[in-house]
């Protein structure tokens, strides 16, 4: 009886893993492989008009793993993940895009309320996020050092879940 029962929440368990990676599969199959896209845009800085592209992110932090963190003010989902992106920050260089988020100054305000000390660019059309196969936020990439993009993920994104993807992107 016991074993019946123990197969039967194995299935279980089986056919819900088997979604959530359909899912994850289905949101991502737009991302493209190899060498994450080069962009540049408007940074959220103390200096206006700063400009800052990937390259010059990923220059700025040499051999390491980068993360880009794609976000919008008007997401709850969004603001979910706020503590976990911040908390990841702080032990890997992670650039925020802010897509379709007004301009730079409502942007630094948004963060300034929030109190989030994120690098941040914008991407006011969403062309950024659509250049990595994006259409929603928030969504995760983790690049290895070698500037290729190793993991991604759409939707929320746990604090353990960037940090595995990271871990994982030095292989």
């Amino acid at each position: 009886m016991h074993r019946v029962r123990w197969r039967s929440h194995l299935a279980t368990l089986a056919m819900v893993l088997v979604a959530l990676l359909a899912a994850h599969f289905w949101q991502t199959r737009n991302v493209p492989g190899g060498p994450a896209p080069d962009f540049s845009a408007l940074a959220v800085s103390a200096q206006d008009g700063a400009v800052l592209s990937l390259a010059q992110w990923r220059a700025a932090h040499p051999s390491q793993q980068v993360a880009l963190h794609f976000w919008a003010e008007w997401c709850p989902i969004c603001k979910l993940e706020e503590h976990s992106v911040s908390r990841v920050s702080r032990d890997w260089p992670v650039l925020t895009v802010a897509m379709q988020s007004g301009d730079v100054a409502a942007v630094r305000r948004v963060l300034g309320q929030r109190s989030l000390e994120w690098a941040t660019v914008i991407d006011p059309d969403g062309s950024v996020a659509a250049s990595y196969g994006f259409r929603a936020v928030p969504a995760f990439v983790a690049i290895g050092s070698d500037g290729r993009i190793r993991a991604t993920s759409v939707g929320y994104t746990s604090e353990i879940g960037m940090r595995l993807r990271l871990w994982w992107a030095r292989w």
